[in-house]
């Protein structure tokens, strides 16, 4: 399935501000199952500096200057990106049990940013919470697979919490979001992520799109029209990183495009920075994902 993919985020000051420095997270990394070309990112007004590096995991990372006084800064980020569907067909029989692939996590000496190391511990939004591990107790068993741990987890967010767009914000500690059990994707994936990792599992904090328009007779997804968030489980060696999204019950396949993943949101803020000024600011944005077969 091929797509393109625009995001177009809007800055607005009441008074001019200045000497302002950017991280923009917009641009995708490479993942199995998807390709993406003709990528762009334009910035108005243009910067005096931009660098491109990765990111602190497994994220691409574009840091930029302005030097000038402004009160409007636009980002526009286009690509053109091809989705093929899973390479294997899994069920919940399929990976280890969970003490198995615990002690699979710990032996691994691999440190690089896909290494399921890096996504064990806790982290600085998905910190222990004894009430999220308590309730993720009771749907997950040692002895279980992996991968049926992993839709017992999103089946029970997604059946038992209410996705609210006025309900939480951008800081909102995912705690909060648990105790009324109402949310947005952000919320779902960080619920998700402490239940995991609370009983082993190496879990991540995926930063995606999903597609705009469903296809022919099927709902639409929850989450389009702006960055979507998601859940990618270490399954064991053979089966690798296996994307759930609670928000919509599914595995992240077609319908789903990565931009990276790190711990938590924190590792893949979309923009992010710091600027010279006290004036109030504004956000905007637009999102499309537009099927191009």
């Amino acid at each position: 399935m091929r797509y393109s993919v625009s995001h177009i985020t809007k800055l607005e000051y009441a008074t001019p501000v200045s000497l302002a420095q950017f991280n923009v997270r917009l641009r995708p990394a490479e993942w199995p199952g998807q390709t993406v070309t003709d990528y762009h990112l334009d910035i108005d007004p243009r910067p005096a500096q931009v660098f491109d590096s990765p990111g602190g995991y497994y994220i691409n990372e574009t840091r930029f200057s302005l030097r000038e006084p402004f009160d409007l800064l636009q980002i526009e980020s286009r690509f053109i990106a091809e989705r093929e569907p899973l390479p294997f067909f899994v069920t919940d029989e399929d990976g280890p049990g969970l003490a198995d692939l615990r002690e699979r996590a710990m032996r691994r000496r691999d440190l690089s940013p896909q290494s399921p190391a890096s996504y064990i511990f806790a982290s600085p939004i998905a910190g222990p919470e004894h009430e999220i591990t308590g309730w993720a107790s009771g749907l997950l068993r040692e002895s279980m697979p992996v991968m049926a741990a992993g839709h017992a987890l999103m089946m029970a967010i997604h059946d038992q919490f209410t996705f609210d767009a006025a309900a939480t914000a951008t800081d909102t500690p995912p705690i909060e979001a648990f105790r009324h059990r109402r949310g947005v994707c952000q919320d779902f994936t960080h619920v998700m992520i402490i239940a995991a990792r609370a009983h082993g599992i190496p879990a991540a904090y995926v930063s995606g799109y999903v597609r705009t328009l469903p296809p022919p007779g099927q709902e639409r997804l929850v989450g389009a029209d702006a960055m979507h968030a998601w859940v990618n489980l270490w399954c064991g060696e053979e089966l690798g990183w296996v994307g759930f999204d609670p928000t919509n019950a599914k595995l992240a396949d077609t319908d789903h495009i990565m931009i990276g993943m790190g711990r938590d949101y924190s590792d893949v803020a979309p923009l992010d920075g710091t600027f010279r000024g006290s004036a109030q600011q504004k956000m905007y944005y637009s999102v499309d994902v537009a099927p191009l077969d």
